[in-house]
């Protein structure tokens, strides 16, 4: 009976040690690999660099956008760029002009 009264007494003594190193274990992996966690922060970093990025790109041709219709419009006419409009989607040109067809937007 002395040894099996020791392996239990040393049993209990190990449960609360092991289930405390059990839990540290599951909150470590779920602090690097959760929804919420540290790889998911840095890949949420990842994409919103990268969408900054695009952000930059669409500001600058909305700007350019912005200005070619400001060439447009009534109170600040540039007759070129109307001539241009009008030439590209009427196809209209002069018997002795050369059409040149670019694929800017």
């Amino acid at each position: 009976m002395g040894l099996a009264h020791e392996v239990t007494k040393r049993t209990r003594a190990a449960i609360a040690p092991f289930l405390l190193i059990l839990m540290v274990a599951y909150f470590g992996i779920s602090f690097v690999q959760g929804d919420r966690g540290l790889l998911a922060w840095i890949r949420l970093n990842d994409e919103i660099a990268v969408a900054k990025a695009d952000l930059g790109e669409v500001q600058v041709q909305r700007a350019l956008m912005e200005h070619r219709t400001q060439l447009l419009r009534p109170d600040g006419l540039d007759l070129d760029m109307l001539d241009e409009r009008a030439r590209s989607l009427l196809g209209f040109a002069d018997r002795d002009e050369i059409v040149l067809y670019t694929s800017s937007n």
